[in-house]
């Protein structure tokens, strides 16, 4: 395991050496001096005041910061009030007050001076979680940042960076972890045992210091896997009994657990289907297992038919997330939150906004992104997701009532973590600006992605201009970059199968996975229109209407949404075509751009960010040249048509 970690956005530089004042810290009984808020701005100070004498509850002191817990506030609420002189921090808890900390430290870096403030901020998103898919080995599912910190050869670890990483995620408003994999069951099955039991309390301890709950990702099958018994049936009461007991015994050894994660009948995992049941069975059983020790479950949205017949033109992997949990509005429990993917596919550069988030009235759900770029460059290509999830966050359902976006709808919101053991957590430094602007995104929303990229490129980077204009521009243009040199207008999955890099338009086409694009000589995309496969009828109106039709469709998701010649006349005034063949080009010309802009920086960041970004914009120029090549020659020699500007198509 890698011991050596970057800071990231927390590297507190000095802002007055000079100063050699007497700096005082007042806060009443009520506030833990040894917590996390208080230690926060001692070190905070102690850096950025390296010659200030720094004591507490002081009479007299040239500066002054008053730390204290309010009940006027909500628990993760806080104001803050400051001058040049110091500064006033509530919390509606100590959670509350550390947010309040993390604010007022973020701001006065930001302006590199002790600042006047005055603010009082609320999250907008109750629970804002991170997903780990790490695994016990070490080893970690769609991992591009090496391996995982929290397992090492089947132990879980806690040592000085998971501490280092429990203050990351709470500064920039994440409040709750899952730390192992959904998709591997062996795993889950070995979390629940005994011989976890002590390290998983010594988890929690670190991460509840941090305002952090613990999650952790269960088998749903365990009944059977743990407790040798020979059903998991949700309705079967010893099975509930044997939950009830387990849970009893997690939670008298790690008090602070958060709850369980369950992947369920989808992929191969277990669920209540093998019992005739439904989801609500299933996860109803296992929050009511939760609720005395105010416990929830997250059932993940994430089920569909992964052996599909490609030949079979109805069934369509999009619709069937809605079908399956649709009709289960209102019978989950209170403490249940359903997890659904953004988009009904699978974490594409461009999918349409999932339609449950505009049929479940009566259901708490948690929006899912994931910030491991799976299918957006694996971290080796600057892909900066902010743009698109604040979009999606602030997408509007039509579901009748007066707020109804899909922030309005959600209680949740996750994010498959990007993180592993690199030296910099991301693997690359400009991708941990996807996992610092979810986490303010979901805190604050009504920030634009320019103001939270600003803010994170001042926090990491410092104050040179020309640094931060060619971040911003590199940043704000990557995700519409991306999405150019590899699948535009809607496709996806033209990607080569199993690892999910590089193109391979036909890897797909024939696969059990439900992932066709059906291109042939004459026209590409899917019918999904009420006389296609139906998923377009599955949003309310208006926007049913205008996904079923290619002239009302927007031009970025025509090809998911409709069958369209290739001589069809876009929205832009192209054809499907011509846009397919000047996207790649552009998109191509933008990845040469960007490394010539990063190049430019050479002396200005830190060496080793900068030759590790040299390395990755070089492998991005290499992968956005194969892309334009491979897709534009792929569809010319399916559609014979030539590109009206003469270039070379291969």
């Amino acid at each position: 395991m890698n011991t050596i970690f970057s800071k990231l956005w927390l590297d507190y530089r000095p802002l007055d050496p000079s100063f050699t004042g007497r700096v005082a810290i007042r806060c009443p009984s009520r506030v833990d001096r040894l917590g996390a808020a208080v230690s926060e701005l001692i070190t905070a100070l102690s850096a950025m005041l390296p010659a200030a004498e720094l004591t507490f509850g002081a009479d007299s002191a040239a500066m002054i910061f008053e730390l204290d817990i309010a009940d006027f506030l909500s628990e993760e609420e806080y104001t803050v009030s400051s001058d040049e002189r110091g500064a006033a921090i509530l919390g509606g808890t100590e959670k509350g007050l550390l947010y309040g900390v993390f604010a007022y430290l973020r701001e006065i870096r930001s302006a590199g001076s002790f600042v006047r403030m005055s603010r009082r901020v609320r999250p907008a998103v109750g629970l804002r979680m991170l997903d780990h898919w790490d695994n016990a080995d070490g080893s970690i599912e769609r991992g591009y940042s090496g391996r995982s910190f929290f397992f090492e050869y089947g132990r879980l670890i806690v040592n000085e960076r998971t501490e280092h990483y429990a203050r990351l995620l709470s500064s920039c408003g994440i409040n709750a972890a899952v730390i192992n994999n959904v998709n591997v069951r062996g795993d889950a099955v070995r979390l629940i045992s005994e011989e976890y039991y002590s390290e998983l309390a010594r988890l929690s301890a670190v991460f509840a210091r941090w305002g952090i709950s613990l999650y952790i990702s269960i088998d749903f099958s365990a009944p059977i896997s743990v407790g040798g018994m020979k059903t998991a049936d949700p309705l079967d009461t010893s099975v509930s009994y044997w939950w009830q007991d387990k849970v009893r015994e997690l939670y008298r050894a790690v008090p602070s657990l958060g709850g369980f994660l369950v992947k369920a009948d989808s992929e191969g995992q277990p669920g209540p289907y093998a019992y005739g049941r439904d989801h609500a069975d299933g996860a109803n059983m296992l929050a009511r297992a939760l609720k005395p020790y105010n416990g929830k479950v997250i059932w993940r949205a994430f089920v569909y038919n992964c052996s599909q017949d490609w030949r079979d033109s109805r069934t369509d992997r999009a619709c069937a997330g809605y079908r399956t949990f649709a009709p289960l509005d209102g019978h989950f429990d209170g403490n249940v939150i359903l997890q659904v993917k953004n988009g009904p596919m699978d974490f594409q550069v461009r999918e349409p906004v999932h339609p449950l988030f505009g049929a479940m009235k009566h259901t708490s759900l948690a929006a899912e992104f994931q910030l491991a770029q799976e299918y957006t460059g694996q971290q080796l290509h600057v892909c900066c997701l902010i743009p698109m999830i604040r979009d999606i966050l602030g997408f509007r359902t039509y579901n009748g009532s007066s707020a109804d976006t899909v922030l309005d709808v959600i209680s949740a919101a996750a994010a498959v973590a990007n993180t592993g053991d690199d030296t910099c957590w991301t693997g690359s430094e400009l991708a941990a600006a996807n996992l610092y602007g979810f986490g303010r995104l979901c805190f604050e929303p009504q920030l634009s992605a320019e103001d939270i990229l600003d803010e994170w490129i001042s926090l990491t980077f410092g104050s040179d201009e020309q640094v931060r204009e060619t971040l911003l521009y590199i940043l704000l243009g990557s995700h519409k970059t991306y999405e150019d040199y590899t699948a535009p207008l809607g496709l996806g999955w033209l990607c080569k199968p199993g690892h999910h890099y590089g193109p391979d338009p036909w890897g797909y086409e024939f696969d059990r996975w439900g992932t066709y694009n059906h291109a042939d000589r004459d026209a590409v995309g899917i019918d999904r229109s009420s006389n296609g496969t139906g998923y377009a009828e599955l949003y309310n109106y208006p926007l049913c209407r205008d996904y079923s039709s290619p002239e009302t469709c927007p031009d970025e998701l025509l090809l998911f949404f409709c069958r369209t010649r290739y001589d069809h006349v876009l929205h832009s005034g192209k054809t499907v075509i011509q846009h397919i063949y000047d996207s790649h080009f552009d998109g191509c010309e933008q990845a040469e751009e960007y490394a010539r802009l990063w190049d430019s920086l050479e002396g200005r960041i830190d060496n080793r960010i900068f030759e590790n970004g040299r390395r990755r914009f070089a492998e991005q120029l290499r992968s956005a040249r194969e892309w334009r090549d491979v897709i534009n020659a792929f569809f010319h020699r399916l559609s014979g048509i030539e590109d009206e500007k003469g270039r070379r198509l291969y």
